[in-house]
């Protein structure tokens, strides 16, 4: 089920739950994961798309796996809140995942996670060559880590 309001989304969750986070791009998804206690978002790996069904198999490969029981989808909102053609590939994407998943979807705006990895990748100083390997899949945890906070402000609050 996909939930728009990111409070709907949060309500599906079960207590103490793993989340997986998704960087949708063009031609890379990345993956990052929370642990069970959802406090921490750590980047997994970037898978390169190819077709729907292999890539999707591949998600539910990570999610069978590590116990996951939500999926947060980076929305790439314009700066000035609206939705774009990025946005509109974004949604297909989960209305197609949400076909082969039981799983509750939720959006969360990513706008500058790309621009907080790179700045992150760089402070490590981390090679050109490698910033470029692991880009969407760090942008991947800083979607997810945004999302974890918000989760932990709506259920303490």
């Amino acid at each position: 089920m996909i939930h728009d309001a990111f409070e709907d989304f949060a309500a599906t969750l079960p207590q103490m739950t793993a989340l997986v986070g998704l960087d949708f791009g063009e031609k890379t998804i990345g993956v990052a994961v929370s642990d069970r206690i959802g406090a921490v978002a750590t980047p997994l790996e970037t898978i390169r798309r190819k077709k729907f069904t292999l890539d999707s198999n591949r998600l539910l490969e990570i999610i069978a796996g590590r116990d996951i029981n939500g999926i947060i989808l980076g929305l790439p909102r314009n700066m000035d809140g609206s939705e774009g053609p990025r946005c509109q590939s974004t949604r297909a994407f989960a209305r197609n995942l949400s076909r082969v998943t039981d799983l509750p979807i939720g959006f969360w705006d990513e706008r500058l996670s790309t621009v907080a990895a790179e700045r992150a990748l760089l402070e490590a100083d981390t090679s050109r060559k490698r910033r470029a390997e692991v880009i969407d899949h760090v942008a991947a945890s800083y979607i997810l880590q945004g999302a974890l906070d918000r989760l932990r402000h709506i259920k303490s609050g």
